[in-house]
């Protein structure tokens, strides 16, 4: 007999072994290494935001807003919050990174 299904059943322990383990290791570095750079992408994206924030011109290319229109409570605390939801991530990434480096070896 021959054909992927004889051949499955006839495998020694060995080989299964390692099939599982090349399958587990692959699901497991593939999803570690998007969840790093989803966590990149998600602190670039916060950067971008607090710098539009410092975008003050106004609605025209030659106006500025004028300072009654200028919320600063809301500019300070919209700020804050940006700031600490950024150092979260980068400490999630930090981890995540440090743990796909120890598992699977440098993010190329």
């Amino acid at each position: 007999m021959q054909g992927a299904f004889f051949n499955s059943l006839k495998r020694n322990n060995k080989q299964i072994k390692e099939d599982r383990a090349l399958a587990i290791a692959e699901d497991a570095e593939l999803l570690y290494k998007r969840e790093v750079e989803d966590l990149q992408t998600k602190i670039k994206r916060i950067k971008r935001d607090r710098e539009a924030m410092l975008d003050l011109s106004g609605n025209t290319t030659t106006g500025i807003i004028s300072v009654s229109d200028f919320n600063a409570e809301a500019f300070v605390k919209k700020d804050i919050e940006l700031g600490l939801k950024m150092r979260e991530l980068e400490i999630t990434l930090e981890v995540a990174q440090r743990g796909y480096n120890e598992r699977f070896g440098v993010i190329a």
